[in-house]
C-alpha cells in the first residue's frame, strides 16, 4: 500500500463539476460492484444525482455498498435520503454512529474523513470531495475549491483492499454478520497507463503516520519548489522545521491557505504559526475568492498528491484519511498549473512586515486559539511531545482494538 507502482492512468478532477459526472459515468458502467466511502453524503442536487446512479446500478444486479461517517451522516444525511438509498437497494453502513454529546469519549473524534470509491476494481477515485454540492456552503457564491483523481491500473488494488477491510471492521464492531472478508485477497489489476503512483492511508493502527511521512520524505529531498494547498494547515514541529529547512537551502516554499473563516478556532490557531514560517523564508498566499477545501501538493514538478488529509492534528493524528501520491512531470505539472492559476487570480500574499504589524487584539486571538487547540489535543491524549516538540510520545503496548478502530 505504500509502494509506488507503475502502469497507472491518473486524471485530475477539478471540483464537483468534474468529479460527480466522472463518478456517475463509472457507476453507470458497473457490472458487479460499487463501493463508496465519504465523510458527507448530503441531501442536495449532488447527493440526489449520485443516489439515483447508485439505484440504477442496483437495478442491473450490481452490489452497491456505501459507507458514511457517523458524524457527517448526523449533520448531512437526512432521514429521507437515507430511506431512499435503502429503498433503492443500496447497502448503507455508518462508521462510528455513536456521536451523542452526553456520552463523549475522545476516541469518537476518530472519524472516517477519507473520500474514496471504486467500481468493479477497475476504476478508483481518491480525493477531498464529499458527496455535496460545491455551492453548499452558506455565505459564498463562487464554488468551493477541491480536487479528486480518477485512477486506473495496479494502484486500484490497494483501494479495493482497504475499502473491504474497513467495511468488514465496521460490521464486526457493530456486531453484524459480514459477507466481506476482514483480510481480503490480493487483487491483480492490469496496467492502464504510464504513470507511477501509490495509494496511502492513515489509520490508528499500522498506518498512523504514513501520509505525514510521505510528505516529509518529499519535502526533505526537494531542490527547487514546494507548493502546498491546504484547507486547514496546523502542522506539528517536525513538519514546520522541514519546510523551513527547505526554504533555507534555497527551495521556493509556498503555502496556499484559506483566507475565509470557516472554523474560527482552527483558523486563528493556524495563524499563530505564520510568524515562524514567514521568518523562515516560507511564502504564504491566502486564497480569498471562495472556500478552499483542497488537500494537494506539488514538489519539484515531479511529485504530487491529492487526497483527503489536511495538515492538522485532526487529519494527521485522529481520522482515517487517504491520499494518492503520483510521481512524474505530466500529472505534477498539471496540478502545479492549477495552483499557480489560483494564486494569480484569487490569492493575496501575506507579507512578513504586514504580519508583524498586526494589532495586539489580532495577535492575542491567534495565540489564545493556538493555546486552546494545544491544550485540547493534550487533554484528549493526541500528539503529545511528538506533535508539539518533535519527540515521539511513548504509549502503553496494550491497544483497545475497538476504540482505535
Amino acid at each position: 500500500m505504500n509502494r509506488f507502482t507503475p502502469g497507472n492512468a491518473v486524471d485530475l478532477l477539478r471540483g464537483g463539476a468534474e468529479f460527480f459526472p466522472a463518478l456517475i459515468d463509472a457507476v453507470a458502467s458497473a457490472r458487479r460492484e460499487v463501493w463508496l466511502e465519504t465523510y458527507i453524503f448530503a441531501d442536495d442536487d449532488a447527493g440526489r444525482a449520485v443516489s439515483a446512479a447508485l439505484g440504477e446500478a442496483v437495478k442491473r444486479g450490481v452490489t452497491v455498498r456505501v459507507l458514511v461517517d457517523g458524524w457527517g451522516a448526523r449533520h448531512y444525511l437526512t432521514p429521507s435520503l437515507e430511506r431512499r438509498l435503502v429503498d433503492l437497494g443500496v447497502v448503507l453502513l455508518k462508521y462510528r454512529p455513536e456521536v451523542a454529546p452526553w456520552q463523549f469519549r475522545s476516541h469518537r473524534l476518530r472519524r472516517l474523513h477519507r473520500k474514496i470509491a471504486h467500481v468493479d476494481g477497475r476504476v478508483g477515485f481518491v480525493g477531498g470531495i464529499n458527496v455535496i454540492d460545491d455551492m453548499n456552503t452558506p455565505g459564498h457564491k463562487p464554488p468551493r475549491v477541491d480536487y479528486a483523481v480518477r485512477v486506473r491500473g495496479p494502484v486500484v488494488a490497494s483501494i479495493v483492499q482497504t475499502m473491504a477491510r474497513v467495511w468488514a471492521l465496521c460490521e464486526l464492531v457493530q456486531f453484524s454478520t459480514s459477507e466481506v472478508k476482514l483480510f481480503p485477497d490480493t487483487v491483480h489489476i492490469e496496467r492502464a497507463g504510464a504513470q507511477t503512483a501509490k495509494f496511502t492511508i492513515r489509520d490508528n493502527l499500522r498506518h498512523r503516520r504514513d501520509i505525514e511521512m510521505a510528505y516529509l520524505a518529499a519535502i526533505r529531498v526537494a531542490r527547487r519548489e514546494i507548493l502546498i494547498a491546504n484547507a486547514y494547515f496546523f502542522p506539528g514541529i517536525r513538519f514546520r522545521r522541514a519546510l523551513i529547512a527547505a526554504a533555507q537551502r534555497g527551495v521556493q516554499v509556498t503555502l496556499l491557505l484559506q483566507a475565509r473563516v470557516e472554523y474560527r478556532l482552527l483558523h486563528y490557531a493556524s495563524r499563530a504559526l505564520y510568524g515562524q514560517l514567514l521568518a523562515g523564508g516560507v511564502a504564504i498566499e491566502e486564497y480569498h475568492r471562495s472556500f478552499l477545501h483542497a488537500k494537494v501538493a506539488v514538489i519539484d514538478n515531479r511529485w504530487a498528491t491529492v487526497g483527503s488529509s489536511n495538515i492538522d492534528p485532526y487529519s494527521l493524528l485522529m481520522s482515517r484519511e487517504a491520499n494518492l501520491f503520483v510521481r512524474g512531470p505530466e500529472f505534477a505539472g498539471q496540478l502545479r498549473r492549477e495552483l499557480l492559476q489560483m494564486i494569480q487570480t484569487g490569492a493575496r500574499r501575506v507579507g512578513p512586515q504586514h504580519w508583524a504589524a498586526r494589532s495586539p487584539v489580532t495577535k492575542a486571538l491567534s495565540w489564545a486559539a493556538y493555546g486552546i487547540v494545544r491544550v485540547a489535543m493534550g487533554f484528549l491524549g493526541y500528539g503529545g511531545n511528538e506533535w508539539w516538540r518533535g519527540r515521539r510520545k511513548r504509549r502503553g503496548a496494550f491497544l483497545n482494538t475497538r476504540s482505535r478502530f
